[in-house]
C-alpha cells in the first residue's frame, strides 16, 4: 500500500470546486450567524443591566440555557424540532430558502449572543455609573443613553473577548454539516469518501481553518490596538 502524501488528487475531477464552494458556504454562514449574534447580544446585555427584573430573569434564563446546552444539540433542536411547531407557510417558505442553511445559522447565532452578551455585559459594568447618570441626566431616554454612551465604549472595552467569541463561532459552524449545510467539514467528508485520501484532505482542511482563524486573530488584535480606549 502507497502511504506517501498525494495532494495532486484533490485536484481532480469536481474536488476544488467542493472544496471552494463549502469555504464560502462558512463564510456565508459564520457571517450570517455572527451578524444575528451581535444584534440579539447587543440587545440581551443592554436589557440584562437594566431595572427592569422580568427582563433580567429572562435574559438569565436565556444565556444559561445557551451557554449549558451543546451547540450540536440547539442545531439538532432548531433542524428537526422547532419547524414543526410553525405555521404551514414559515414551514414552505423555510424549505423554499435553503431550510438547512437557515436553520443553522439561526441555532448559532442564538447560543452565540448569550456569550456576546456576557461579554458585553462585562464591558458595560466596567463604565462607571455616572456616565449612564449624565446621560439621563441631559434627556436621554435608558435605551438612548444604552445606544449612544454605554455600548459604543462597552464594544471597544469587550473587543478582544468579542474576536475570541468570533472565532469560536467560526469553527463550529462545521456543526451544521451534521443536517447536511454543505460547508467546508461536509466537503471534506465528501471528499475523503471518495478519494479514501484521508490524511491529505483533513490535512488541508486543517490548514484552511487554522489560516482563517489566526487572520480573524490578528484584525481583532489590530482593531483592539486601533479603538482601545486608553487612560487620560
Amino acid at each position: 500500500m502507497d502511504h506517501r502524501l498525494d495532494f495532486s488528487v484533490l485536484l481532480r475531477g469536481d474536488y476544488p470546486k467542493w472544496i471552494l464552494d463549502g469555504v464560502i458556504t462558512m463564510f456565508e454562514l459564520t457571517l450570517a450567524a455572527w451578524l444575528l449574534a451581535m444584534a440579539l447580544g447587543t440587545m440581551l446585555a443592554v436589557a440584562r443591566m437594566s431595572n427592569v427584573r422580568i427582563a433580567k430573569i429572562a435574559v438569565a434564563i436565556y444565556v444559561e440555557y445557551h451557554q449549558n446546552v451543546p451547540m450540536l444539540v440547539q442545531v439538532f433542536l432548531w433542524y428537526f424540532g422547532i419547524p414543526a411547531l410553525l405555521p404551514l407557510p414559515w414551514q414552505q417558505w423555510i424549505n423554499a430558502h435553503n431550510s438547512a442553511f437557515v436553520l443553522a445559522f439561526i441555532a448559532a447565532g442564538l447560543c452565540m449572543a448569550a456569550y456576546v452578551s456576557e461579554g458585553l455585559r462585562g464591558g458595560i459594568r466596567s463604565i462607571p455609573k455616572s456616565q449612564l447618570e449624565a446621560a439621563r441626566a441631559i434627556g436621554l431616554s435608558y435605551l438612548q443613553a444604552a445606544r449612544l454612551v454605554v455600548v459604543p465604549q462597552a464594544l471597544r472595552i469587550a473587543l478582544p473577548t468579542l474576536v475570541s467569541y468570533t472565532v469560536l463561532l467560526f469553527k463550529n459552524t462545521s456543526l451544521a454539516m451534521a443536517i447536511g449545510v454543505a460547508e467546508l467539514t461536509y466537503a471534506t467528508r465528501e471528499i475523503e469518501s471518495q478519494s479514501f485520501r484521508t490524511v491529505e484532505i483533513y490535512l488541508l482542511s486543517t490548514v484552511i481553518y487554522l489560516g482563517f482563524s489566526m487572520v480573524i486573530m490578528k484584525a481583532g488584535t489590530f482593531l483592539e490596538g486601533r479603538y482601545r480606549i486608553r487612560a487620560r
